[in-house]
C-alpha cells in the first residue's frame, strides 16, 4: 500500500495510552515520520505510548506555514502521522493545510480514532445533538464578547442548533461570566471540564441556575455548549 496521511488524536492530559485503540496504536507505533504542533509534546507523548525504537529514530518536523516541504516523507513512500497539543489533528488545532495538501497530491489521508473534547462533550451534554456549530475562540474585548454571545444565542433559538465553543484556562471564568451576563436565563448552558480526567466535570443547567450556583471555573481546560 502507498503511503498515506495519519490524524493521530492525541491524549486530552491523561495517560497517552488511553488515548488511542490498539488499532490506531499499532498504526503509531509503526510510524517513523510526524508533523507536530510541539515537537518536545510530541516526543513526550509517542514515548509515552511505547514506541519500539529510540526517539532519536524518529523523524518529528513542526507544522509551520510549509505544508508543502513537511509532505517530504510520503513523497518518498514513507507514512506521515500529524500530532496536535491535545485532541484532534485539524479540529481546532493545526493541521488542515496540511491535509489539504496532501489531498491535493493524491496522498491517502487517514483519520485515527480517539479522543475529541468537542464531540465527548456534545455527547454528554444532553443539548441538540442533530444540529450543532463549533465556533471556536470568541472576541477578548468585553463588549465584542457580549455581541458575539447574544448573536449565537439568537441562531441557537432560530436554527435550534446547539453552539459550541472553547477557551484557554486563564479566560475561561471570563468566557463564563460574559455567559452568564448575555444570555437569557431559559438559556441551558453546559460546561464540560478536564474531560478524560479525574478530576472531569460535566454539568448543565439553564443560565438562571448557573447564576443561582456561583459557580467558577478556574484555570481549567473547559467547552462551552449553548442551547436558547
Amino acid at each position: 500500500m502507498s503511503a498515506s496521511l495519519y490524524l493521530i488524536p492525541a491524549t486530552l492530559g491523561g495517560a497517552p495510552a488511553d488515548a488511542l485503540p490498539a488499532g490506531a496504536l499499532a498504526t503509531v507505533r509503526g510510524l517513523r515520520d510526524f508533523a507536530a504542533e510541539n515537537a518536545k509534546s510530541a516526543r513526550a507523548f509517542l514515548s509515552a505510548l511505547g514506541m519500539p525504537c529510540t526517539m532519536r529514530e524518529l523523524r518529528i518536523e513542526t507544522i509551520g506555514a510549509d505544508a508543502q516541504a513537511l509532505l517530504a516523507p510520503l513523497r518518498e513512500q514513507r507514512s506521515l502521522g500529524v500530532l496536535s497539543e491535545a485532541g484532534c489533528p485539524g479540529v481546532a488545532d493545526p493541521g488542515q493545510a496540511l491535509v489539504a495538501a496532501a489531498h491535493a497530491e493524491g496522498f491517502r489521508v487517514v483519520p485515527l480514532v480517539g479522543p475529541s473534547s468537542l464531540l465527548l462533550a456534545l455527547m454528554a451534554s444532553g443539548l441538540e445533538g442533530q444540529r450543532f456549530a463549533f465556533c471556536g475562540y470568541l472576541p477578548r474585548e468585553h463588549a465584542a464578547r457580549l455581541a458575539r454571545i447574544r448573536a449565537l444565542e439568537r441562531r441557537s433559538r432560530e436554527e435550534r442548533e446547539t453552539q459550541l465553543f472553547i477557551e484557554t484556562p486563564y479566560r475561561a471564568d471570563a468566557l463564563f461570566n460574559a455567559l452568564l451576563e448575555g444570555c437569557a436565563p431559559a438559556t441551558r448552558l453546559c460546561v464540560a471540564i478536564d474531560l478524560t480526567l479525574p478530576d472531569e466535570s460535566i454539568a448543565l443547567r439553564t443560565v438562571a441556575g448557573w447564576r443561582a450556583a456561583r459557580r467558577t471555573i478556574g484555570r481549567r481546560r473547559a467547552v462551552f455548549l449553548l442551547l436558547a
